[in-house]
Parts: structure tokens; sequence; C-alpha cells
């Protein structure tokens, strides 16, 4: 960010994203621009954008021109960074308003600028005010009102906020409903900043609990709010969250595929729809072989291995657990019975499986917790299979050229034989695949696991 000549502060730092642009930059950084702006007299609007707002805007047009009237959009939520990273733009930080309001407050504090709150229910509003003034010293609120109001009572509540001196008003109403009211009022306000802020206040007044940290940092606060409320955000969520992706989707291929080439960021869209897809759809039967796992021998459900990945970088890889948790103890024993030449150990009747892994091995059910080495970015859909550290360790020069890619949950020789299939030939099928790979080769391989899974060929 830099301050022009003329004193307007301006973000040069942009990234652009489903057609808008966004803020790049850290939640400390916006807050001292946005006071120093309202301090200022600088008369912006200001609004976020998330996953629910791209949907929104796909299907309302007053919205999307109530959001592009913004003078800035703020990222928020791990759905923009991982469509941000699709197009190679990526966001420097995740700019939710629940995180950022507590920068806002102490910046307000500290250079006397005060913030009116508008939206939430009845008492939700003042409740906020009051728990961000007991944590932020010398904080002035200048203003409270709730969402709940008449077209009559609107004149009312802009002499309201008009009269209470506010620098920076925060409205809650959601989205669109907020956007479109900022737009149809915002030549009556006097007020310098303009805040489009969601349901913030209903977590700060305590009515709804954050998320722990640990939630947090991971980019799945959506799941806890949907546990929240459920009747409320199952629509947006889950059906809101498979909408979104082939928004993702869509924008990844018009910004990189109108090309030619099959370009990295091609395949991560895939990578991702595909992933996420699927574990919607398997998720019950997720829980299923989880309960037959532990109801067979009470050991762990999954089974976390270290395996190399593309340029011989290791990631833990998931799987369902198939044998009994004694087995790498057991496997030294067993290296001069495998059945496969060369240096990958397999047996058809390994003692060490067990009854339900033997099932779930039968039709690759237990390769099924990859489907999250793929949405962590460790994997891809399709791709050479990944080796063990052992394996890696004595190849030979020209196998390291399996590594030249992301591996995948399925590849070439897995859908014309699996185990069946020699390593030397598996090694020349996956070389071929890294040098010929496409987004058409691609799809024929994923179509072609389905009958390779059900007919179990060459799976033990």
């Amino acid at each position: 960010m830099e301050e022009a000549t003329d004193g307007v502060l301006c973000w040069t730092e942009k990234a652009k994203l489903f057609g808008l642009p966004l803020v790049s930059s850290t939640k400390t950084e916006v807050a001292a621009q946005l006071v120093a702006a309202a301090a200022r007299g600088q008369r912006l609007i200001v609004n976020f954008a998330n996953a629910h707002c791209i949907n929104t805007l796909k299907a309302d047009k007053t919205y999307a021109s109530a959001l592009r009237a913004s003078d800035l959009i703020l990222p928020d939520g791990s759905g923009m960074r991982i469509a941000s990273k699709l197009v190679d733009q990526p966001f420097k930080e995740n700019l939710n308003g629940t995180d950022l309001f507590p920068e806002i407050c102490h910046e307000a504090a500290q250079h006397g600028q005060s913030i009116f709150l508008l939206g939430g229910a009845p008492d939700v509003a003042e409740d906020a005010a009051r728990t961000m003034q007991d944590r932020v010293k010398g904080l002035e609120i200048a203003g409270c009102a709730d969402g709940f109001f008449t077209d009559e009572e609107e004149d009312g509540l802009i002499d309201l906020i008009n009269g209470s001196g506010a620098a920076i008003l925060m409205v809650g109403f959601g989205v669109p409903l907020q956007e479109k009211w900022i737009v149809r009022n915002r030549h009556r306000l006097n007020v310098p900043v303009v805040m489009g802020v969601g349901g913030l206040f209903d977590y700060y007044s305590g009515r709804i609990p954050r998320a722990p940290h640990a939630i947090r940092a991971v980019g799945c606060e959506w799941a806890w709010r949907l546990a929240m409320e459920p009747r409320r955000l199952a629509r947006r969520y889950i059906a809101g969250n498979i909408v979104f992706l082939g928004h993702t989707l869509h924008n990844a291929w018009t910004e990189t595929v109108a090309k030619p080439v099959f370009s990295p960021a091609t395949k991560r869209s895939l990578d991702i729809f595909g992933a996420f897809m699927a574990i919607m759809m398997l998720l019950p039967l997720f829980l299923l072989v989880a309960l037959a796992i532990k109801l067979e021998d009470r050991g762990p459900v999954f089974f976390k291995q270290l395996r190399i990945g593309e340029h011989g970088r290791s990631f833990p890889m998931y799987k369902f657990r198939s044998m009994y948790t004694d087995s790498e103890e057991r496997r030294a024993a067993l290296l001069k019975d495998s059945e496969r030449d060369g240096i990958c150990f397999k047996m058809r009747n390994d003692p060490r499986i067990t009854k339900t892994g033997k099932f779930i091995r039968r039709f690759s059910i237990d390769e099924l917790p990859q489907l999250l080495n793929v949405l962590f970015g460790h994997m891809s859909l399709v791709g050479p299979r990944p080796a063990l550290g052992s394996e890696v360790s004595v190849y030979q020069k020209s196998a390291y050229r399996r590594l030249g890619g992301k591996p995948g949950i399925t590849c070439i020789w897995q859908v014309s034989g699996r185990a069946e299939i020699p390593f030397q030939k598996q090694l020349a099928m996956d070389v071929a695949y890294l040098k010929n790979r496409g987004i058409i080769t691609d799809l024929w391989l994923l179509i072609r696991t389905i009958p390779a899974v059900l007919t179990g060929r060459g799976a033990y």
C-alpha cells in the first residue's frame, strides 16, 4: 500500500479473481489503512468476498453490481485461497472479518476513531460492542442499532448514524442485503468508511461461539459453523461448497486452459473438484469401513505411512488400515516370500492382512483416504503411485524419472492389471504418462479406474 501525493490512500497490491480486484495484504496492514482513511475523511465502501459471495454474485445481478461498486474487496475464507492459488495469484493472508474486527478496534482506539455497529438481532450489536470495549481500552463505540427496521424507520436510522459522528460504520445484515443497502444509501451516509461485515456481531456478542484455533488454522471454520447452525447453514456450506468448486474450476479453466497447454493449475483444479465430490459421495462408505475396522481388532482406523512424492519430497500418505497393528515388525520376516520381482514387496496371501483388510483391498477401498492427500496437495487423482522410501533408496538412475510428477491415486498400470505388472513395466508406463499427460488422458484413466476396481484384477 502507498500514500499518493494528494493524501489519498491507495492499495497497490491486488489480485484478480472471478473478475473482482481483491486486496492482497495482511490484517494488520488493512486495519491500519482503513482507520487512517477514516481519520482523513476518505470515503470508502469495503466488502468481503467468500465462497458464498461468489455463488450469490453468479445468481444475483443486483448484488454483483453492488459488490463491484466497492472501493475495496477483501478475500475471505479457505475457498478463496484455494481459488487464488489455482490461477497463480495467491493472497498474502485470509482477510476474514471475524479476525479483522479486533485489529480495526485496536487501531481505532489508538487513533481516536469511533465505530458504529448496525445489524443483527436486538441487543446483539450492543453485546458485541461491550465485548470489544472490555477487550480494547479506549475503544469508542459511537452507537449501535439492530437490523430489524422498517422502510419508514430508515430515514431516522440514517440520521442516527450521521449524528453519532462515527468514523467507521459496520453493517451486518448478511449477504446480499448489506451490500445492496450500503450502495442504496451511501450518498446519505456521512461516515467515511462503510463496511459490510455479515454475521460478525453474533460471534463477538457470544451468541455463536467461534471455532477453536486449531480448526481455524486448517481452514475448516465453515465446518464448525455448520455444526453450530445446521438448519440455517446446511444449504450454504454443503450444496454451496459444491457449487463454488464448480465456479472455481470454471474460473481456473478460463484463466489457464484457454491456453492449449495442460497447465499444473488446470490439473490441480481437476484434483480439488474431483476429490471433494468423491469425499462427499463416499462419506457413508467411509463411516461403514471405519466402523468395521474398529470392531475387528479395536486398532486405529487409519494407517499413515511416509511416502516419496514429486521430486523426492516425502509426505504422510493415508489409507484405511488393512493390516494388523504389528505388520511393519513382521514385514522383514516375509520379504523372502514376495511374489513380485524387483524391489517392491507384494504377497497374495499376506498373513498380516485382517479380514476387513482383505475385503477393502479387493476393491481398493483402503486407498480412499488418499483423497485427503489430494486436497492437501500431496497427491493428484492421476499419477505414478507414491513409492516407499526403502524402494526409492535402491532405485536405479532410470527409475528416478517416475518422481517427475505428483504421485496419484490411480495410474496407467493400476487400470491395466496392478500387481500383475512387473516393476520395470510399471516404471515404463509411469514415465510414458508423465511425458504425455493431459486432461483427456487423466479423464480417460479416471473412467477406466471404475471397472478396474470392480473387477479387482491384480488387487491383493
